[in-house]
């Protein structure tokens, strides 16, 4: 089963809203599915776990059983709260800098097990943002989170360079390739 949260905001609505408590965006891989590094991905709208956790596990307590524990690497979190109340109970958060990959979450649930979780940067792009939603669901994945995001920012660079190759054709007096006009009749 895949939890895919609809289309993504945009960037200005973020901005104005960016504590919304709307639904989180999250993309999980299917349900039995063989195992890959990761399990999906989470778009937080801020790096403030205190805000974000509570509406991530009210998600995933119904798919995966009581979240209990959360490990974060605390490279992008400006802070690390100990716990997080969450619907009346408390979940334990810890960190790891050296062991956690900078760009994952780690979820434990007290009967189920674990889940990784690549976390997409709050003000990445929408286009950035679904692709690496995809790919860290993807149930064959063999990626890392750190390698999603490096594979991402290329991707990013690439499609930048592209754009700018054709913005300098265009005011060079190029115009796009089109069909070839017909011969004109004697």
């Amino acid at each position: 089963m895949t939890a895919t949260i609809p289309s993504p905001p945009t960037l200005e609505a973020e901005a104005e809203a960016p504590f919304s408590s709307s639904a989180p965006r999250l993309s999980l891989a299917p349900v039995g599915a063989a195992p890959a590094l990761l399990d999906g991905a989470w778009w937080p709208r801020s790096r403030d776990l205190t805000a974000e956790l509570p509406a991530l596990t009210a998600v995933l307590d119904p798919l995966w059983g009581r979240i209990t524990r959360v490990t974060v690497n605390p490279t992008h979190w400006p802070v690390v709260p100990r716990k997080v109340s969450v619907a009346g109970r408390v979940v334990k958060v810890g960190w790891f800098l050296a062991e956690q990959d900078p760009h994952e979450l780690l979820l434990l649930s007290y009967r189920s097990g674990r889940w990784n979780l690549l976390v997409v940067p709050p003000l990445t792009d929408p286009a950035s943002a679904a692709w690496l939603m995809t790919a860290a669901s993807d149930p064959l994945g063999t990626s890392t989170a750190s390698r999603l995001m490096e594979e991402a920012a290329r991707l990013r660079t690439v499609s930048e360079a592209d754009r700018a190759v054709e913005a300098a054709w265009d005011s060079e007096g190029g115009t796009p390739a089109s069909a070839p006009a017909p011969a004109p009749h004697p």
